[in-house]
C-alpha cells in the first residue's frame, strides 16, 4: 500500500530565493498524524546537497565574473570555467552517502570531481552516462618514494608517463619555490612547452592568497606569459596551476 501523505516540492534544480519553502508533507490520515514528523525528518536531510549546490553556484557566479574582469571572458563563452572548482571532497565528508549526494549537487554546476560516489549517483538515478571528468595527478607519497635528491626524475616521469594532455603535479614536497623556478621553470622547462598537453603545478600548502601569487610570480618569471585584453599576465597553455 501507499503512505497516507501528500508531498509537494518545486522541480528539481530550481534557483528559488529564501523565505519560500522547497518542499511541504501533509498528512491524509488522522490516525496517522505523527507520520508527517517521522517522514520530515528523514527528507529535510536534502539540505545538505542543495546548500553544497548552492554555494558552488555562488562560486561559479564568483569565478565567471573575474575571468571576465581579467580578460578571459573566452574561459566563460566555450564552458571551460566549469572545470575550475574540481571537487576532491570525498574525504572531507562523513560517509560515502554524503559525498555521493554533496558531490552531485556539485555537478550541477561543475564539471571536475575526483568524488567516484558522486558518478555513480549520478548514473543510477538520473541516468548520466558520465557526469564529470578528471586527469591524471601524482600525490606526495607517489612524489617522495623517489627521495628528495631525485624529485626533478619523479617530475619528469609524470610527464613521460603522459605524454599528451592534461596532468597534474604536486609540488610542495620538500620547497614549491624552488620546484617552480628551478625544476618545473629550469630543467623541465623545454620539455613542458615541447609536450601536446598541459602541466597543472599544484602547491598544496602554505597561507593563502600569499603562497599561490608566489607561485604564480616564480612560473611567470619563467615561461612567456601572455598579456590578456584587461592587461594581465596569463601563463602560456603549456603550463597551468591549482590550488
Amino acid at each position: 500500500g501507499n503512505l497516507p501523505v501528500v508531498i509537494r516540492s518545486v522541480p528539481e534544480g530550481t534557483v528559488v530565493p529564501f523565505k519560500n519553502v522547497l518542499f511541504t508533507l501533509e498528512n491524509t490520515d488522522p490516525k496517522c498524524f505523527w507520520l508527517t514528523n517521522y517522514l520530515e525528518t528523514l527528507l529535510v536531510q536534502v539540505w545538505y546537497p542543495t546548500t553544497v549546490c548552492t554555494q558552488s553556484r555562488e562560486q561559479k557566479k564568483i569565478i565567471a565574473k573575474y575571468l571576465r574582469e581579467t580578460g578571459s571572458e573566452k574561459s566563460v563563452s566555450d564552458g571551460s570555467y566549469k572545470f575550475k572548482l574540481h571537487d576532491f571532497g570525498f574525504r572531507g565528508v562523513s560517509s560515502v552517502e554524503s559525498s555521493a549526494i554533496g558531490g552531485a549537487g556539485h555537478l550541477v554546476n561543475f564539471l571536475g570531481s575526483d568524488t567516484m560516489s558522486a558518478l555513480m549517483l549520478s548514473r543510477e538515478f538520473y541516468r548520466c552516462d558520465c557526469a564529470a571528468f578528471s586527469i591524471p595527478a601524482s600525490e606526495h607519497s607517489t612524489m617522495t618514494s623517489w627521495g628528495r635528491d631525485r624529485e626533478v626524475d619523479a617530475m619528469k616521469n609524470m610527464l613521460e608517463a603522459y605524454p599528451t594532455g592534461m596532468v597534474a603535479c604536486v609540488s610542495d614536497s620538500y620547497d614549491i619555490f624552488n620546484a617552480c623556478e628551478n625544476l618545473w621553470g629550469g630543467q623541465l622547462k623545454e620539455k613542458i612547452e615541447n609536450r601536446d598537453g598541459c602541466l597543472v603545478v599544484r602547491p598544496d600548502s602554505g597561507e593563502l592568497p600569499g603562497t599561490i601569487l608566489q607561485v604564480l610570480d616564480k612560473l611567470g618569471s619563467k615561461f612567456n606569459c601572455e598579456k590578456t585584453s584587461s592587461g594581465h599576465k596569463l601563463l602560456p597553455s603549456c603550463i597551468r596551476v591549482i590550488q
